[in-house]
């Protein structure tokens, strides 16, 4: 069972994203994009490393070794599918949708 801060927590994200028109209009839509984000490693990988703490730009682009394009597209897409966001100018966080990713992700590798 979930508990009680978690479920408040989801509910403020959705409602802060829907009034910020973030998700798409197609749930369908909405979720192949997703898919389609998380079906790279690396972009797993980033979103793994911000579960455990904020990172900045740079911190990540170099903790994968990617250069600065290789570094902003992940982190768009990342960004655009409501995965992670960015807190300043430069600080990224998980959401409660990426946190929501990696517990589905892995209680099924527990099985």
């Amino acid at each position: 069972m979930v508990d009680k801060d978690l479920m408040q927590r989801r509910q403020e994200w959705f409602e802060k994203v829907k009034k910020e028109k973030k998700l798409k209009e197609n749930p369908t839509e909405d979720h192949k994009a997703g898919l389609m984000t998380m079906q790279n490693p690396v972009r797993r990988n980033i979103l793994k490393s911000l579960s455990e703490k904020k990172m900045s730009f740079d911190e990540l682009k170099n903790k994968f070794d990617l250069n600065d394009m290789q570094a902003k597209l992940h982190l768009d897409m990342l960004e655009d599918t409501l995965y992670i966001e960015k807190e300043g100018d430069s600080t990224y966080v998980i959401t409660v949708r990426g946190e929501a990713f990696l517990a589905n992700v892995e209680s099924k590798h527990e099985h």
